[in-house]
């Protein structure tokens, strides 16, 4: 702080009244208007502002854009690292408005000190901010931001001041009762596990009450001593035991009772449709429907060139950059911000297309939850699965990043496409009048669309073949220019309008795209490229112990080579299959050894920025191994990692939107801001929050939750961008654990939906194609009475006739219902079918075997 500054301090506690010796220096000039002047308070020009009757009215207009398009302030006001500070002032608004309240630098980047968001009514009430200045700031500015709202308005001040000497701030967050159980439920089958906060050492009685209050099972708790996470002294419960479906149970401990929650094979039923929904509500480039998203979440199609967008479709580069312009209109935005970015998509849309090939390759997981008909997308009723619809959205956005032919670096993908600068919350997308830009290419945007592209050629060809050629031609040109381009990386300081996604090393980038080009061409090129890589057979680089990201994506390689028909040899297979199952014997030891369950153990308590999709993809590895295995302890951890997101976590917090009794619902975002704005809705159900992050990186954690213990480093606050945002790359990981978790419900996991029958399966391949035979046997003690058998095709199989069943393709599904004379199985009987195909290649063993719902026993 400068001299001036600190005399005029000591001069105005000299100047203070008698009575007032104690009180703390006002720092505010002419806060009550008492005088009839304006001086110094300052407005922006479309918001002029007088004195009535002793308050400052200022007339706001509507239809800006962002916060900070209109403001009232004042500056020039002094403050000392270390010190507290209370703002306080009265305020009152001709229409409800929220308004954003700054103690900020006065100049760019504008750092705060403080930021809060106040909602104005016509009533004058009190309202009051305390906060530590964290530097010395001889000029600072106290900025109420009153832009942003649809709607014109008076906005009216008085009473305003800021004093130090206040107590410092203490968070104290609202965690509810000390008994965490997931919020949601459990599987009837499955573990049931929760933890107890409390000071006590010696083991507690729990009991179990379903929802008309009678307890329905007891127990003790076993305890655990301080949780590492968070500093909290806990005791762990478990009644696995109790299997009986229902709604409402409660567990009590002492005079403290938990969240209700469910014990059913389909809770997880909703989660999985919600957490794939959310990807809707973020398409780019297409108006929003209300009857398919909901009413509150319709909106125009954002970014169209479309005044005052300046749009997506024929996108320039930044200056320097290039000089053509691409179509880059659709895909998803990226989380709270309205960019795009290569990285990011290319990860999502990866994990979306794997939750369905494993329907394809798993047994027992369930297809038709994901086919057409079953999800919220305006292409249902196409005849493929919605969840490819889905994807597709994102896939062409992807492609139309490919820098064009007869260019420069021609083959490789921009980077990102995002705002000339940062918008301000609320911002809804058709309203964004900022330039949009393409940045420079990177070599690790180039590999992922590569591996993505090439997934895509794989899964889209019995639906649409032309466009899976396309996706094969741009994986392959994207990988002929990565190989020749091999290191060029995104700038770590390009951040502004958007975010960085620097990544400056792409070996893993490499591994993964080669991967996916072997798996879908069987070319031996990429296989080389797959053995000869660094990263082949070692478990911890390709499956990091805190879980892998956009930065991190050899994983997604590594987890489609052990589980799609490929043309590995059997011993590199068996290398691959090694580095998941030790990897998820890691993660599932993580979880055993947490007092709240989750697989998750970063080094030194690490939690990083967007730590719930860490949690989620460790709980992808475990999923995996456990498809590969049949192993309950891979299950039971992933269903603990459930478990940790939906409640059963130390602030008591389902992470996501919509499930369960405390849900985050003010996730950081642009367009589902009602935390700012009562008109907007919150984020739509399903949507994951970013979880605790140990760092925190940005001022409202800061200004809250310095010291927090790692677990306990979340808020949920809209403008908590490092803890609370949401983001297209962490709800993949929750759609995809939502839906294994689903399948181990209805399929024959811990659902206990394995149904009495064994099919024996023999195909035989001709010249011009296959005969496959197919005989199915009741091996159960009552009559099946009709039967239905279903499975899916792991590779390009199409059936052309058949004989003695009624049977159905679409896509890789396959259903097979009686003729009119063989609807009735005795026990012990068996029926007989069969069919004609074609193939273009091997004629894989079929997946998931089952009868009327539930699995087969299968001999092939």
């Amino acid at each position: 702080m400068g001299a001036l500054a600190v005399a005029g301090l000591l001069c105005a506690a000299l100047a203070a009244p008698a009575g007032a010796a104690d009180e703390p220096p006002e720092q505010i000039v002419n806060g009550d208007f008492s005088n009839g002047g304006t001086a110094p308070w300052w407005w922006t020009a479309n918001s002029p502002a007088s004195v009535v009757d002793g308050r400052l009215c200022a007339d706001i207009p509507g239809d800006t854009a962002n916060p900070w398009d209109a403001i009232i302030g004042q500056s020039d006001l002094p403050l000392i690292a270390g010190e507290s500070y209370t703002l306080s002032y009265t305020a009152t608004a001709s229409v409800p408005v929220t308004i954003t309240t700054n103690v900020q630098m006065a100049v760019d980047p504008y750092t705060t000190e403080l930021s809060e968001h106040d909602q104005i009514g016509d009533t004058s009430a009190p309202i009051t901010h305390t906060f530590t200045a964290r530097a010395d700031n001889d000029a600072a500015q106290l900025a109420f931001q009153v832009g942003g709202s649809s709607h014109a308005f008076t906005l009216c001040l008085d009473d305003i001041s800021l004093r130090g000497g206040a107590e410092p701030p203490v968070y104290t967050p609202d965690t509810g009762s000390p008994v965490r159980v997931d919020q949601v439920g459990y599987l009837p089958g499955g573990p049931k596990d929760g933890t107890f906060v409390t000071d006590a050492a010696e083991p507690q009685s729990w009991t179990l009450r379903n929802a008309a209050g009678t307890a329905v099972a007891t127990g003790t708790t076993e305890p655990g001593g301080t949780d590492p996470t968070s500093d909290q002294n806990v005791q762990t419960f478990d009644f696995g035991s109790y299997t009986t479906p229902g709604d409402g149970y409660t567990v009590t401990i002492g005079d403290q009772t938990s969240e209700p929650f469910s014990i059913a094979d389909d809770v997880y039923s909703a989660l999985r449709t919600d957490s794939l929904a959310y990807y809707y509500n973020q398409r780019s480039g297409i108006a929003i429907d209300g009857s398919i998203a909901g009413a509150a979440y319709a909106r125009p199609a954002g970014h169209l060139n479309v005044a005052p967008n300046t749009g997506d479709n024929d996108v320039s580069c930044q200056p320097g950059v290039c000089d053509y312009t691409l179509d880059a209109a659709g895909g998803w935005y990226d989380a709270g911000d309205q960019g795009k970015y290569v990285v990011n998509g290319g990860i999502a849309v990866s994990e979306l297309m794997n939750s369905y090939e494993r329907t394809l390759t798993a047994e027992g997981a369930n297809g038709a939850a994901l086919g057409d008909g079953r999800l919220k997308v305006p292409e249902t009723g196409n005849g493929v699965p919605d969840i490819l619809d889905e994807a597709r959205w994102e896939l062409g956005f992807l492609m139309e990043m490919q820098v064009p032919d007869g260019q420069p670096l021609a083959g490789m993908a921009h980077h990102k496409l995002h705002d000339q600068a940062w918008t301000g919350l609320p911002q809804a997308p058709d309203k964004d009048s900022q330039p949009r830009l393409l940045h420079p290419p990177s070599t690790a945007a180039t590999l992922n669309l590569a591996a993505a592209a090439a997934q895509c050629a794989r899964l889209f060809r019995p639906y649409d073949a032309a466009f899976a050629d396309r996706c094969l031609a741009a994986s392959q040109k994207a990988w002929t220019a990565a190989e020749a381009h091999p290191a060029v990386y995104a700038d770590p300081n390009d951040a502004t309008g958007g975010g960085a996604y620097s990544d400056s090393d792409v070996t893993d980038e490499f591994y993964w795209a080669a991967s996916e080009l072997f798996i879908t061409t069987g070319d031996d090129s990429y296989r080389q490229a797959v053995l000869s890589s660094p990263l082949h057979g070692d478990t911890a680089a390709v499956f990091p112990p805190d879980g892998f990201s956009w930065g991190s994506t050899a994983a997604l390689g590594a987890l489609d080579l052990a589980t799609v028909p490929n043309k590995l040899t059997a011993t590199q297979l068996a290398t691959v299959r090694s580095m998941v199952t030790d990897a998820a014997d890691g993660y599932a030891e993580d979880s055993q050894t947490a007092l709240y369950g989750l697989p998750y153990a970063p080094s030194g308590q690490h939690y990083v920025w967007g730590s719930n999709s860490q949690v989620l993809n460790n709980a992808v590895v475990l999923g995996v191994a456990g498809d590969l295995t049949g192993s309950a302890k891979y299950q039971d951890a992933v269903l603990h990692a459930l478990d940790y997101i939906l409640g059963r976590n130390p602030l008591n917090e389902s992470y996501v939107t919509g499930f369960g009794e405390r849900n985050s619902h003010n996730q950081h975002s642009r367009i589902w801001a009602h935390q700012l704005d009562a008109d907007l809705p919150n984020p739509p159900a399903g949507t994951l929050a970013g979880g605790p992050d140990s760092q925190l990186e940005d001022p409202t954690a800061q200004s809250k939750l310095t010291g927090c213990a790692p677990a306990m480093c979340y808020i949920d606050d809209i403008e908590s961008y490092s803890t609370n945002e949401s983001a297209i790359n962490w709800n993949a990981p929750l759609a995809w654990v939502a839906s294994y978790a689903d399948d181990l419900g209805g399929s024959g996991g811990h659902g206990g939906g394995k149904a009495a029958c064994q099919v024996t399966y023999t195909s035989y391949r001709w010249s011009a194609g296959f005969t496959t035979v197919v005989y199915l046997k009741n091996t159960g003690t009552t009559a099946v009475s009709p039967w239905e058998l279903r499975w899916s095709f792991a590779d390009n199989q199409q059936i052309t006739d058949r004989w003695q069943a009624e049977i159905t393709q679409s896509g890789h599904q396959v259903s097979a219902k009686p003729v009119s004379w063989n609807g009735s199985l005795a026990p012990g009987a068996s029926v007989y079918f069969g069919f004609n195909g074609t193939s273009s290649g091997q004629v894989a063993d079929p997946v998931a075997l089952s009868m009327n719902g539930g699995r087969c026993d299968t001999v092939t």
